[in-house]
């Protein structure tokens, strides 16, 4: 991979590989955790308004179901053609458009076993702490590529947000969920650190490089993803009254839901793709801790307030599932 000098590479120019990844009609084979990420996403928020506003329990099993059997599916798809072709792993972590899409697979992983530990706590522990250090090897090895071979300015994008930032949160809820408070921290603090870092040099390449292809542009609801998943790891990992940190961090995501329904005019232009899938998770985290802040401000009426978000997301998730199928059904065979 050829690094790009830093001047020419903010200079407006063809969009490279984040246009020809778009281009491909599947997108990346990574690309499809998207989907299992994002109904395991939507589980979290039914779990949140369950235990806090006794919410139905079969919406969050359903929703975790079929998170878990497409993830089963798609890693031993995804394994298989890696023991076919070797190094594509490799490969993939390598790819500047594609790479940080390797985290879905732990991520998911670590969504399924938060979850599930409560039904067996044993198995449910192992899988965690087996996802949570897989990602922590995916983060590494992403940085470790990134500040040696380089990367483009061109190639980045908002989803570079996710591995190290977003990731970093989920794995502090993990933490938490197997009650390891000092751990959690641990990753939380990792999470910040890289939001400055990498959310930094992001959105100096949107100001200052160019605008995104069109089909590259679902990538922006990663602003979404970081705050809100940082609210839900703080959340349960400083249960009771609201603190300073809490308050400073739902002000974050207050701007940055503003300035997704901002992007809005955007997003209606794009052409639907497999790539709408980037938007469920950090709909269904935001959905989470808005149900979850609700139960904490006693605002009367808190239960129709949770009851509207949440029926929102889901039927934008389940919008997403059906526009999908129909596009599959309807591709020739």
């Amino acid at each position: 991979m050829t690094h790009t000098a830093f001047p020419v590479a903010l200079a407006p120019a063809d969009h490279g590989p984040v246009e020809r990844l778009n281009a491909e009609p599947g997108m990346h084979e990574l690309s499809r955790f998207g989907v299992p990420l994002g109904l395991a996403g939507l589980g979290g928020a039914w779990s949140a308004a369950r235990s806090t506003l006794d919410f139905p329990l079969w919406p969050e099993e359903t929703l975790y179901g079929a998170a878990a059997a497409l993830w089963l599916l798609l890693t031993a798809l995804y394994v298989f053609q890696g023991l076919r072709s070797r190094g594509t792993f490799r490969s993939d972590l390598q790819h500047e458009v594609a790479g940080p899409f390797a985290s879905f697979i732990p991520l998911v992983g670590i969504l399924l076993s938060s979850h599930y530990s409560s039904y067996v706590p044993l198995l449910g522990t192992w899988l965690c702490v087996a996802s949570i250090a897989a990602l922590a090897i995916v983060a590494a090895q992403l940085l470790a590529h990134w500040v040696i071979a380089g990367v483009s300015m061109q190639s980045i994008h908002p989803g570079y947000l996710l591995p190290v930032v977003a990731g970093s949160f989920v794995a502090s809820i993990g933490f938490t969920s197997l009650h390891n408070h000092d751990a959690g921290m641990g990753a939380f603090g990792f999470g910040v650190f890289f939001w400055l870092v990498v959310g930094a040099v992001v959105t100096l390449r949107l100001m200052t490089g160019g605008a995104l292809p069109p089909a590259a542009k679902t990538g922006l609801s990663a602003y979404l993803a970081a705050p809100a998943t940082a609210n839900i790891a703080w959340m349960v990992s400083h249960p009771g009254p609201l603190g300073t940190v809490q308050l400073g961090l739902t002000g974050v995501l207050v701007m940055m839901a503003l300035m997704q329904v901002m992007l809005l005019p955007q997003y209606r232009k794009l052409p639907f793709s497999p790539a709408f899938w980037v938007f469920t998770f950090p709909v269904g985290a935001t959905t989470n801790y808005a149900i979850r802040w609700l139960a904490t401000t006693g605002v009367p009426g808190r239960e129709i307030y949770s009851w509207a978000i949440l029926g929102l997301a889901t039927a934008f998730t389940l919008a997403i599932a059906a526009r999908t199928a129909a596009r599959t059904l309807a591709r020739p065979r």
